[in-house]
């Protein structure tokens, strides 16, 4: 049984769903109110929250499918194979993007949209050879390389809930939660330190309607909050690492974005969560 930090108005760990996935990485939330996430050999998985079920309806090629994000149509846009990769929802798979011309993305990890359209992407990398950045992907599919400051692998990110920031978890040599400012003219700005989580991986990021940040960390199997006014604290924890396992993605899903749910990358299932916090709202441009 997982613990719950006792500073929070949360009853219990409720379990998982969604038994079955490949050691899925990530979840996300679409505008059609389903979730997704994505697995180890390329799957790519919608789940229907309410009826607790899900299908495989397509596959990126085999490779490992990390972060994903969705747009207002359910294409869904999928790190994976060093590519991000475009998914309908009839299941039809192309690449979407691959770098800027003065730089090819390496390791694509998560991607982020913003309200107009724009792809944010994190290049993870080489793991402890502190060479990644963040890219940027115009609507048209113009790339540029955004952010090169933040180099010790760039893994999950967020963008706040007023558009004026974007989150990044930073999983090596110093773990943290960093938060770059975007300027009028759409360029990177101030890059400050949100939160230290040294000893852990952080993964993924969520952001609450009141602005609370969830962390997700591959390690330990736990999930962090950074209060919008206050501290850091541990939101949940799994010592045995069975129903939280390597917690690497977490989103606020369902109709009315109140079912909070991880992917556990450790094992074969969905975690849900019982919380009365309810999810910031997304952005779900129209590309097409």
């Amino acid at each position: 049984m997982a613990i719950l930090s006792a500073n929070f108005d949360v009853e219990y760990f409720v379990g998982g769903f969604g038994e079955g996935l490949d050691h899925p990485e990530c979840i996300a939330c679409g505008p059609d109110h389903l979730a997704y996430a994505g697995g180890e050999a390329g799957q790519i998985y919608r789940i229907d929250t309410e009826k607790r079920t899900f299908e495989e309806y397509a596959n990126t090629g085999g490779h490992f499918v990390g972060g994903l994000a969705v747009d207002a149509d359910s294409n869904v846009y999928a790190c994976s194979g060093g590519e991000v990769k475009r998914v309908t929802p009839s299941g039809e798979v192309s690449t979407c993007f691959t770098g800027a011309p003065d730089r090819e993305i390496a390791t694509p990890n998560y991607p982020v949209f913003d309200a107009d359209g724009n792809l944010y992407v994190s290049d993870s990398g080489t793991w402890n050879q502190d060479n990644g950045c963040l890219f940027k992907v115009a609507p048209g599919g113009q790339g540029e390389v955004w952010e090169t400051s933040l180099t010790s692998f760039p893994n999950g990110l967020a963008l706040s809930p007023d558009g004026s920031y974007l989150y990044a978890a930073i999983s090596e040599v110093r773990p943290r939660v960093s938060r770059v400012a975007i300027k009028e003219d759409g360029s990177a700005g101030t890059v400050s330190t949100v939160a230290e989580l040294p000893e852990a991986v952080p993964d993924g990021l969520a952001f609450d309607s009141k602005g609370n940040l969830f962390v997700s960390c591959y390690r330990p199997d736990r999930i962090y909050r950074v209060a919008a006014e206050g501290p850091l604290d541990i939101y949940c924890d799994d010592p045995e690492g069975t129903m939280l396992a390597a917690p690497t993605n977490v989103a606020f899903c369902g109709t009315d974005r109140d079912i909070f749910l991880s992917a556990n990358l450790g094992r074969w299932h969905i975690s849900e969560y019982r919380t009365d916090s309810v999810g910031a709202p997304l952005h779900y441009p129209k590309l097409s």
